[in-house]
């Protein structure tokens, strides 16, 4: 009679080493194919063009989400589904399980790193600020603004700006949180905040919409660093950013990359110069 193996006649060593082989990485690989068998990947963006939009019907655009619809499509994804969200409440809600993937230009820091993990830079851009016409204040810092009494700035909840502004003296009062660029721009013209700050691109495409003569635009603000966005996925999905990262890898090579960003007024040569290990590293 043939005799069987079970895990009562396997020394502890090679319980463990069959755990090791198998379980996480297989858990992980599951993840691609949970998303194929659904049909969509949920993303997670902060309707804040041009790295991310939603039209009046319903559909999903932008820099960021493009190029994760076209990379899922490669890997057997067949689209991309969408929530909106604030910027602090992404990675809770990516940790939690609501979504599958953030691409909404979450640029990479080391804290941020430790709690994802980061396809390769997709989106590269530096800071602005949206205020009155003549900058009659002479803002060209956030410690400019810290500096004045009365100085008071809006920025997105969770966002680089608000770690910024506070990190150069800005009293926790006078930062306003606001939840997307429309509200930003009323606050603004209605004197309710001094400042606007998001990344230049998404100030500069706020600015052309609103068609507003008073005010404009200082771009980049001076002390601050170009900074770089990835798909963020959930720790124990790095099989899936693994794959994410080879067809990312391919369209940058072939310069379809580009083709996607580059439309939208993003460098495909400053996603290419840096890489997720640098701007990890880096403050």
């Amino acid at each position: 009679m043939k005799k069987t193996k079970s895990l009562a006649g396997l020394s502890c060593a090679a319980i463990l080493a069959a755990v090791a082989v198998s379980g996480p990485s297989a858990a992980a690989d599951s993840k691609l194919d949970k998303l194929k068998a659904q049909g969509f990947a949920r993303v997670v963006i902060a309707n804040e063009p041009p790295f991310t939009s939603v039209s009046a019907d319903g559909k999903v655009s932008g820099a960021s989400p493009d190029v994760a619809r076209e990379i899922f499509k490669r890997l057997g994804v067949a689209d991309v589904v969408a929530s909106i969200s604030e910027y602090g409440a992404m990675i809770p809600g990516l940790q939690a399980g609501r979504f599958d993937v953030i691409t909404a230009g979450l640029f990479m820091k080391p804290q941020r790193c430790a709690a994802v993990t980061y396809s390769e830079p997709m989106l590269c851009d530096a800071e602005a600020f949206l205020l009155k016409k003549g900058n009659p204040k002479g803002y060209q810092t956030f410690a400019d603004i810290a500096k004045d009494p009365t100085g008071t700035i809006g920025v997105p909840g969770g966002g680089g700006e608000e770690k910024m502004a506070l990190a150069a003296g800005v009293p926790r009062e006078r930062v306003t949180l606001i939840p997307d660029g429309q509200s930003g721009l009323k606050m603004l013209q209605d004197g309710r905040i001094d400042v606007y700050s998001l990344p230049v691109l998404s100030i500069n495409d706020l600015f052309k919409k609103a068609s507003d003569p008073n005010l404009e635009v200082v771009a980049p603000v001076q002390g601050t660093q170009v900074q770089c966005d990835g798909a963020a996925f959930n720790k124990g999905d790095e099989a899936l950013r693994d794959a994410f990262d080879v067809e990312l890898a391919k369209m940058k090579k072939s310069g379809e990359f580009a083709k996607i960003i580059e439309p939208y007024g993003f460098s495909a040569a400053a996603a290419m110069s840096t890489s997720r290990e640098k701007l990890c590293a880096s403050q």
